[in-house]
C-alpha cells in the first residue's frame, strides 16, 4: 500500500518539474466541480457533503461545487467530459471509467474506524421470511442497485455465479432500484424478496443509516428494527472506491487537491466527521493499479452477460 509520504512526495516533485504555477491553475480553474453519486437521497447527501466542499474551496483557493449525479454513469461520463474535476466513485465504476478510456486518477480512498480500507456487498432478506440461503429465492424478486454499483450490483451478480444463478433466468424480476437506501426500503416494502447493497460493519452501512435516520418504517408508522433484516450472504472484502481527479489536471492542482483531502481530518474535523458520522478515520493514499483486480471483475461480469 502506498503511504501519504510517499504519495505528497511524487505530486510535489511533479509540481515542481511543471513549470505551472499556482495563479494560472486558479485563472484556468476558477471553479472545481467535485461529484459523488448519492448513498441516501439528494438533499440530505448534499446536507453531508456541502461543508466538505466548502472547507475544499478554502484550501484550494477557488470554488468548489459540490454536484450529486443521478448516477454512476453521469459522473463516469461528466470526467470523459471534463466537466467533473474530482469525483467519488465506487470501485466498479472506477473500474468502468478506466476500461472505457476516462482519463481519470485514483488518489485517495477512506479508512474505515478499524484502520481498514474495505467493505462488503450483501444479500439482505426480511428476517420473518423463510429465506435462509440464495437457493431459497429461485422465482422470488431481486433488488439491485446500479448497473455501475460495486456491492449492488457487480459484485451481487459475482456472488450469484458462484451459485451457477444466472440473475434474469432464476429470479422472477431483477430490479435496479437506483440507491442503496431505494434498495432498502424497496425490501422492507415488500417490492423485492432480497436486496443488494453495501456493509462495512455492524453500526457502519446504509441498512444502520436508514434505522439511524428513521426512515424505514411500517405501514403503521412503526420504525422498522435492526432485527427485521437478516443477511443471508456476504462477499469478500471490496476496496473502498477512490476519489479521483482529472489525470491531466495541472500536477500542482491534482497535489493541493490531495493534500486537502488528507489534512481535512485535523484542519476541519468537524466536517471531516459530517460525512460519515465520526466513524471513519481519514483518507488514505491510493493508486489506479490497486483497482486492477475490480477491473478484472468487471470484465468477468460483461463476459457473464454476453454468454446469457
Amino acid at each position: 500500500m502506498l503511504t501519504r509520504r510517499l504519495v505528497l512526495g511524487a505530486l510535489a516533485a511533479a509540481a515542481l518539474a511543471t513549470p505551472v504555477h499556482a495563479e494560472d491553475w486558479k485563472a484556468k480553474y476558477p471553479e472545481l466541480t467535485f461529484a459523488i453519486v448519492p448513498i441516501e437521497n439528494a438533499g440530505d447527501t448534499l446536507n453531508r457533503w456541502g461543508p466538505f466542499a466548502d472547507y475544499l474551496s478554502k484550501e484550494l483557493g477557488v470554488k468548489v461545487t459540490m454536484r450529486v449525479a443521478q448516477d454512476y454513469a453521469a459522473v463516469i461520463e461528466g470526467q470523459r467530459a471534463g466537466n467533473i474535476q474530482i469525483a467519488n466513485f465506487g470501485a466498479a465504476s472506477f473500474a468502468r471509467a478506466k476500461i472505457t478510456g476516462v482519463k481519470t486518477e485514483a488518489f485517495a480512498t477512506d479508512k474505515n474506524g478499524d484502520g481498514s480500507t474495505g467493505y462488503y456487498s450483501v444479500f439482505y432478506v426480511l428476517a420473518k421470511s423463510s429465506f435462509e440461503k440464495i437457493e431459497d429465492l429461485k422465482g422470488k424478486n431481486l433488488g439491485l442497485v446500479d448497473p455501475n454499483s460495486t456491492s449492488g450490483n457487480n459484485v451481487p451478480r459475482f456472488e450469484l455465479n458462484k451459485h451457477n444463478i444466472k440473475p434474469e433466468d432464476y429470479f422472477g424480476k431483477v430490479v435496479y432500484t437506483g440507491s442503496h437506501e431505494n434498495a432498502v426500503l424497496a425490501l422492507a416494502q415488500g417490492s423485492v424478496d432480497m436486496a443488494a447493497n453495501q456493509w462495512t460493519s455492524d453500526d457502519d452501512s446504509t441498512l444502520q443509516e436508514m434505522l439511524t435516520k428513521g426512515i424505514l418504517k411500517h405501514e403503521d408508522g412503526t420504525p422498522f428494527k435492526k432485527d427485521e433484516f437478516r443477511i443471508i450472504n456476504k462477499s469478500s472484502a471490496i476496496l473502498n472506491g477512490p476519489y479521483t481527479v482529472l489525470a491531466d489536471l495541472p500536477a500542482d492542482l491534482k497535489a493541493a487537491v490531495a493534500k486537502a483531502f488528507f489534512d481535512a481530518p485535523v484542519k476541519n474535523k468537524a466536517a471531516y466527521d459530517k460525512l460519515f458520522d465520526g466513524k471513519r478515520l481519514g483518507f488514505t493514499p491510493i493508486s489506479d493499479k490497486d483497482y486492477d483486480p475490480t477491473v478484472e471483475l468487471v470484465k468477468f461480469i460483461d463476459s457473464l452477460r454476453k454468454k446469457s
